[in-house]
């Protein structure tokens, strides 16, 4: 069986979402300390702010931002497994 592109794009950016969804719930039920400090922690990269082609009859704003903590991370990374797995 061929393995295509898209399945690794799918497996890869389901496997961030639910990290990231299992992050932010863990970092609201987690009690003050170490492990809220840990799941807190996001890196934001992407375009801020974002860019803006004004062209007096069309304007164009173009940015992404991506918000990614330790178990987005994670999960990409076993999204990455299973996709080799299947």
């Amino acid at each position: 069986m061929k393995k295509s592109v898209w399945m690794l794009v799918v497996f890869v950016v389901l496997g961030g979402l639910l990290g990231g969804i299992l992050g932010e719930i863990l970092r609201v039920i987690a009690p003050p300390g170490t492990i809220q400090n840990i799941f807190s922690k996001a890196v934001s990269p992407g375009l801020n702010p974002p860019m803006v082609i004004d062209l007096v009859f069309l304007n164009i704003t173009l940015g992404f931002s991506l918000k990614m903590n330790l178990l987005t991370f994670l999960g990409m990374v076993l999204g990455l497994y299973l996709y080799k797995q299947v």
